[in-house]
């Protein structure tokens, strides 16, 4: 379970690299030119379509042959794609062909990424005593977390120590190269996982579902869209409230680049903090309170606290970013374990790819790309926190009405 939590660092490390990297890969790849960071983040959003046919096709794997054999096969697609993004020529030495060649493998990153977060959701909640699925699934989103620190940690750490033109040259591509050291390092010992015991219960009982899609469509239709709703608020207050906020401090003026990437390293570590509280707090009281409290939050907080970020004082972004790094850190915490409750084991990873990351993809994938294309056109600096207020505001009473999962 160690092992399995412990993974998703990988994963969301190189995932969330594009993003908070994003300002330095958009020149490196689509030109030195004002259009080149919303291409870039256009980019991220079109590859970020695949992952839900990533999470059926892995959701499938799961579902059918076993939790630990999708997890090898997502590890080794992530690790083949992190290495070839490190080898990649720039637009100057290639042209728009660079662009189009960071495009595809950022397809086949958002494939393997999309069985990946809800393997291990899965994995860390069939084997956690029922009583603390909660603390123990919310590992799950802490562990991504500290791939975001990391990311972010080392792309501040290239910024600051290489010269422009030595980050331009080479430089870009250590991050991507680390990456890949560690997904190789990760499939390593992720082959010594044990299979989950809830699927061994399956097939000891006959009960592994020989059409997965099938049998989800057929039983899973209330969790599906329950699912959906959850995750759809948890992705965007963290894709628009967490790993947008760099892009937003630069385009907006208020930061440079390297302070913007300082600044959500203070708040990718707010975030694990506030995890393992929040899952436990669900362990308590249940996941449905825990959540109703969250989405009030992430419909009042965000309007103020991007209005504060826009402003030039660095101490006011910082206040913004932790505050809202808490709340999108509650919601994941909460709706790792919340999602994943909604199914029975047989059918679970479909169901969740079918919910779940169906949310993700349009909630997530798309929204940095939607509120930077907003902020341009009109140049309103609560444009992505209106965004999140309206998703909290319309997912709330889809909570109210769900029922409890916590096992009592």
């Amino acid at each position: 379970m160690v092992i399995a939590a412990l993974s998703t660092v990988v994963e969301w490390y190189d995932f969330t690299l594009y993003l908070y990297f994003a300002p330095v890969l958009a020149r490196l790849f689509f030109g030195d030119r004002p259009a080149s960071l919303i291409t870039a983040l256009a980019g991220f959003a079109i590859a970020y379509l695949l992952r839900p046919l990533g999470a059926v096709v892995f959701g499938h794997v799961g579902d059918r042959i076993g939790r630990r054999p999708m997890m090898l096969l997502s590890m080794a697609l992530m690790s083949v794609a992190m290495l070839a993004t490190a080898l990649l020529p720039t637009f100057d030495s290639i042209g728009i062909a660079a662009g189009g060649l960071l495009l595809l493998l950022r397809c086949v990153m958002s494939f393997s990424v999309g069985g990946e977060y809800t393997g291990v959701v899965a994995y860390l909640m069939e084997g956690a005593d029922p009583r603390r699925r909660g603390l123990v699934t919310s590992c799950a989103s802490a562990a991504s977390e500290v791939g975001g620190l990391l990311a972010v940690g080392v792309s501040a750490l290239t910024v600051h120590a290489l010269s422009s033109a030595a980050l331009t040259s080479w430089g870009w591509r250590i991050p991507f190269l680390i990456g890949a050291a560690l997904a190789g390092f990760v499939w390593v010992a992720r082959s010594t996982m044990r299979e989950s015991p809830d699927f061994e219960r399956q097939q000891a009982s006959g009960a592994v579902p020989a059409r997965p899609l099938r049998h989800a469509l057929a039983h899973h239709r209330a969790g599906i869209f329950r699912s959906f709703a959850i995750s759809a608020l948890g992705s965007i207050t963290y894709y628009v409230g967490i790993t947008y906020v760099p892009a937003f401090l630069t385009s907006a003026g208020s930061l440079s680049e390297g302070a913007a990437l300082w600044l959500s390293t203070v708040a990718a570590g707010v975030v694990i903090a506030v995890t393992p509280l929040v899952g436990t707090l669900s362990d308590r009281v249940g996941r449905k309170p825990v959540l109703i409290g969250l989405a009030l939050a992430s419909a009042l907080l965000p309007l103020p606290l991007f209005w504060l970020m826009s402003g030039n004082s660095t101490a006011q972004a910082l206040c913004g970013a932790v505050l809202l790094a808490a709340v999108a850190g509650g919601v994941s915490a909460v709706g790792a374990v919340a999602t994943a409750e909604q199914f029975p084991g047989e059918g679970r990873l479909t169901g969740l790819a079918l919910g779940a990351t169906g949310a993700t993809a349009l909630f997530g994938g798309l929204t940095p790309f939607l509120a930077q294309a907003l902020l341009t056109a009109t140049g309103w600096a609560l444009v992505p926190g209106t965004m999140i207020a309206l998703v909290a505001l319309l997912v709330l009473p889809v909570i109210v009405r769900a029922p409890e999962t916590r096992p009592r």
